[in-house]
């Protein structure tokens, strides 16, 4: 892939960016939706509005960027010659690890935005929401399992092997 990627026009590239941000950030917006609707029932059964479904868009295309950096990174590429389920685990983790920094970064600079001290951002999420942090943190290891499960598979299997199998034949092309 990096072959071609390097031979494609900037529009191409710039295309193919576009696309994989669209993707991720339906995938994110769907899967922690689906979290969100739960909190949001629940919520609703306690006689409490909660409906962040503009906040849900927002959040999945900020951490979908944020994946797309890190992956422009290179990051969590280790592990790439041994069984799927490890560079699964490992690239999950790793961008894990990524998110969970930079989302505690974004927090921190709207807290300061918002006038708020760093420790005062910062409590919000270890302190009084630390709960609901952990199993945010969870739960988002469990969406990048799968996503990047995914990942792994179609680079084994080589450039648009993966989605032709979904798409239009079943059979993998013979490889040259």
């Amino acid at each position: 892939m990096a072959q071609d990627h390097a031979k494609a026009t900037p529009r191409q590239r710039v295309t193919h960016e576009l696309t994989e941000f669209a993707i991720l950030t339906a995938y994110l917006y769907v899967t922690l939706g689906a979290v969100i609707l739960m909190k949001a029932s629940v919520l609703h059964d306690q006689g409490i509005g909660f409906v962040p479904w503009g906040t849900a868009i927002i959040k999945a295309a900020v951490l979908a960027k944020f994946m797309l950096v890190g992956r422009a990174m290179k990051i969590g590429e280790r592990y790439s010659t041994r069984p799927l389920i490890w560079p699964t685990l490992h690239k999950a983790a790793a961008f894990l690890i990524l998110l969970v920094v930079l989302t505690i970064i974004e927090e921190v600079v709207i807290g300061l935005i918002h006038h708020q001290s760093v420790v005062a951002s910062l409590n919000e999420l270890i302190g009084t929401k630390r709960d609901e942090t952990l199993a945010g943190i969870v739960i988002l290891f469990m969406v990048l399992i799968p996503y990047f499960a995914i990942r792994v598979l179609s680079e084994a299997l080589g450039e648009g092997t993966l989605a032709r199998m979904f798409f239009v034949e079943r059979q993998p092309a013979p490889r040259k």
